[in-house]
C-alpha cells in the first residue's frame, strides 16, 4: 500500500512539473507544394524570359524534394545539380554562391562534404524571416544566370509572406 501511494505522488509530481515545462515542438511555416509550384512557374517565366532553359529544383528546410523542373533542351545532369544546389541552400541556410566563393579562396576541404552542391544557383526561400526550403537552378546560360534566376524565384515567396 504504501509502495502504492509512493507511486502515486511521484507520477502527479512528473505530472504537474510537465506541465510547467517549455513547448516541446516548434510551431513555423512550412513550404507547401502550391507554394514550389509558385516558385518553380517564377522562374520558369524569367529564365524563358532571357532564353534560358535551366533544370529548377524546390526542396524543403530540411533539402527534401517538393518538385522540380527541367525544361525542354536543358542537358540531363542539369536536374541532379538543380537539386544538389536547393539542398545544400536549405541545409546551411545561404546562399550556394557563398561556398563557392570560400572554395576559391582556398578553403578545398568543403567539397569532401557529402550530399554538397558548392555551385552558384540555389537560394533559400524564407517567408516571415523563417527559411522554408530552397531553390536550385542549373542549366542555364551561365552560373550568374542560374543564380538571378534563382533569385528572382525565390522572391515570389517573399512578396506574398505566409498567405
Amino acid at each position: 500500500m504504501m509502495r502504492s501511494m509512493s507511486f502515486m505522488v511521484a507520477a502527479l509530481t512528473v505530472a504537474s512539473a510537465a506541465g510547467n515545462e517549455s513547448p516541446v515542438v516548434q510551431s513555423r511555416p512550412g513550404l507547401t507544394l502550391e507554394g514550389a509550384r509558385r516558385v518553380l512557374a517564377a522562374a520558369e517565366a524569367i529564365a524563358l524570359k532571357n532564353g534560358a532553359t535551366p533544370a529548377i529544383a524546390v526542396v524543403d528546410e530540411g533539402g527534401h524534394l517538393i518538385a522540380l523542373h527541367r525544361l525542354d533542351g536543358c542537358f540531363a545532369a542539369a536536374a541532379e545539380v538543380s537539386i544538389g544546389k536547393a539542398r545544400t541552400a536549405a541545409m546551411f541556410k545561404k546562399p550556394t554562391s557563398a561556398f563557392e566563393e570560400v572554395i576559391r579562396a582556398g578553403r578545398t576541404s568543403m567539397v569532401a562534404l557529402e550530399r554538397f552542391t558548392p555551385l552558384q544557383g540555389g537560394v533559400p526561400l524564407v517567408v516571415d524571416g523563417q527559411i522554408v526550403g530552397a531553390v536550385g537552378v542549373s542549366g542555364a546560360a551561365s552560373a550568374q544566370q542560374d543564380e538571378e534566376i534563382a533569385h528572382t524565384a525565390a522572391g515570389v515567396l517573399m512578396e506574398r509572406k505566409s498567405q
